[in-house]
């Protein structure tokens, strides 16, 4: 049977020590905030911020931009439901007229509060109040338009029948200005909506036609991979999106290179309160070493994403 052994102080005079100065840091005070005053200019407002790998990462993500927006290679951003909810929409709208944005893409929760938000002005319901009396999902107009740009989807794919549709019918749809998809096909950017059946409120209506809609995301899976395959220099953004838009990015990534594109330069980025696995698996790691996470509220992030890449396109 092993004994216990007792153990007496260590005699501390022995360490060795060395200067500060010899020591490598992390932090000095070049790094430090300079905080800026009530005027100043969004250009002196980013340059007052602390230097840390946060805002490292945000002055890479908006360079990297705006070296794609000059090159022509695509900036595709892949957005989340609640993207549009937090209001979001018409600054993506604003970076696909100015020529930043060139592809959007959403799955079909998304393409739901952007069509309500065309069509009424206000989207997204309480669950909490109408799951248990089984007025959940149960409204009529949100269902009947989205099944009928499934049928027309089955040739032109789910985010331009969308897009066409609004826009197609402006007295149905008065705020079409303000929807991403409606905006996409105006302005002849690429929009793909990625369905899972079953996710979506839309799916429970009597309309819903399973071949119309699996047929026409399907075209939208094809087309996003051509879009893939196009972005050796570009840059896609996962926007809000933990689980069916990084994986629908993988997949389309695996198209692409098994058909020959060579995607290593291309950068990624993640933007979320919280860096959840599938995108930081499928979108920041396994595709390219050039990911880019930045956590924190879209509201907040996007805007700030925006301008900078504004004043980076500006400085040339």
């Amino acid at each position: 049977m092993r004994q216990p052994k007792a153990y007496q102080p260590i005699d501390l005079k022995r360490l060795e020590t060395f200067s500060i100065a010899e020591r490598e840091h992390k932090v000095r005070l070049a790094d430090l905030v300079s905080p800026a005053g009530a005027g100043a200019s969004m250009a002196d407002f980013f340059d007052s911020l602390p230097s840390t790998p946060v805002t490292a990462g945000l002055h890479d993500l908006a360079a990297s931009i705006a070296r794609a927006v000059k090159a022509d290679a695509p900036v595709a951003v892949a957005f989340g439901g609640h993207v549009v909810k937090c209001g979001l929409g018409p600054l993506l709208i604003d970076m696909m007229e100015t020529g930043i944005i060139t592809a959007v893409v959403t799955h079909g929760a998304g393409a739901i509060h952007d069509l309500e938000l065309a069509y009424h002005g206000a989207t997204s319901e309480d669950p909490a109040q109408t799951i248990r009396d089984g007025r959940f999902g149960m409204v009529e107009e949100t269902p009947s338009y989205l099944n009928d740009a499934a049928r027309l989807g089955r040739h032109r794919g789910l985010g331009q029948a969308i897009g066409d549709l609004m826009n197609e019918d402006p007295e149905e749809f008065p705020h079409a200005e303000i929807s991403i998809l409606a905006s996409a096909s105006r302005l002849g950017c690429t929009a793909t909506v990625h369905v899972a059946i079953g996710t979506d409120t839309v799916h429970m209506h009597p309309e819903a036609d399973g071949g119309d809609i699996g047929e026409a995301t399907l075209l939208d899976f094809r087309k996003l991979c051509a879009v893939v395959a196009d972005m050796r220099d570009g840059v896609w953004i996962n926007l809000g999106s933990a689980v069916i838009l990084p994986e629908v990015f993988m997949k389309a990534y695996a198209v692409a290179t098994n058909l020959g594109a060579t995607l290593e330069k291309m950068v990624t980025a993640n933007l979320d309160q919280i860096q959840h696995y599938r995108p930081r698996e499928n979108v920041l790691t396994r595709p390219t070493d050039r990911g880019i996470a930045l956590t924190g509220h879209n509201e907040i992030l996007m805007p700030l994403l925006r301008h900078l890449v504004l004043l980076e396109l500006e400085s040339g």
